[in-house]
């Protein structure tokens, strides 16, 4: 998409602190953090949002699970936990149109939904 901020991270037109990398799944820490740990993922294939995807999107959406795991343990915040956060729309709070994980973790989370 030609304007989508996270495509632009892909295509590295603008640059990111990178996590993860692969053919299909990008990770970077988030530059606004809402927590001590705030790492972002997103599917390299453009889909706006939960509520566009696709029956052939269900593989990469498992993956991205898996894929935020592996962060988890190698990050080291596996054991004592994270919250994994999906906004869907403008009224679900979502920032930017491309699908997005947020991961937050390092401290104890509250009540308090970002």
């Amino acid at each position: 998409m030609e304007n989508c901020l996270f495509c632009k991270i892909i295509d590295g037109t603008i640059p990111s602190n990178k996590v993860y990398e692969d053919d299909e799944v990008l990770a970077f820490y988030d530059i606004n953090p809402a927590a001590p740990i705030h790492i972002l993922v997103i599917p390299k294939k453009h889909i706006t949002s939960l509520a566009h995807m696709k029956k052939e999107d269900e593989a990469i959406v498992g993956k991205i699970y898996t894929v935020i795991n592996q962060i988890a343990e190698e990050k080291g915040f596996k054991e004592n936990g994270y919250r994994v956060i999906v906004n869907c729309g403008k009224d679900g709070g979502q920032e930017v149109m491309h699908l997005h994980f947020h991961i937050l973790a390092g401290t104890k989370l509250g009540e308090k939904i970002v």
